[in-house]
């Protein structure tokens, strides 16, 4: 009985050992596939962070430009509206009417001007935000590839065992 039961242990514990040294390396060749999967999404999710940030930059630049330029001619609308303004102060009273008249021309004229530079400007900003809206979801789709492959690569990894 007692050789047996010896035996009986024996071989429990050799299956043990076994299955020991046949999953140490399963496991090892699994967790060097999660490292890799790991690096990999990670580079990937820092690759996406940087075009989110440089395209957010681009369009800062562009609401920036667009700016100065509703700015400027916003300015430039004033000084035609002071310039139309000194005109009919210092007409003679006879033809403050007709000096009126070719002031208010000239402001009309000034203040579509401005509103044009202010549609152009922000037809430019909307055109870059829309690229950087595109450029945003290719980076978002690129790195959700990635994540997908990684994760792909470690299933495939931990199948082969």
């Amino acid at each position: 009985m007692n050789k047996l039961l010896a035996t009986l242990i024996a071989g429990v514990i050799a299956t043990a050992a076994h299955a020991q040294t046949n999953t140490a390396p399963v496991n090892q060749n699994v967790a060097e596939a999660q490292a890799d999967a790991q690096k990999d999404i990670a580079k990937a999710q820092n690759k996406e962070a940087k075009k989110v940030q440089d395209v957010n930059e681009d369009v800062a630049k562009a609401q920036h430009k667009a700016d100065q330029k509703k700015a400027k001619a916003a300015h430039k609308a004033d000084k035609e509206y002071v310039k139309a303004n000194e005109k009919v102060a210092d007409a003679d009273p006879e033809d403050k009417l007709k000096a009126q008249a070719k002031a208010d021309k000239k402001v009309a004229g000034a203040e579509a001007k401005a509103a044009k530079e202010n549609a152009k400007a922000n037809a430019k900003v909307s055109k870059e935000l829309a690229e950087a809206d595109k450029e945003k979801a290719l980076a978002a789709a690129k790195t959700d590839e990635a994540v997908a492959k990684a994760n792909a690569d470690v299933k495939k990894e931990a199948a082969k065992h």
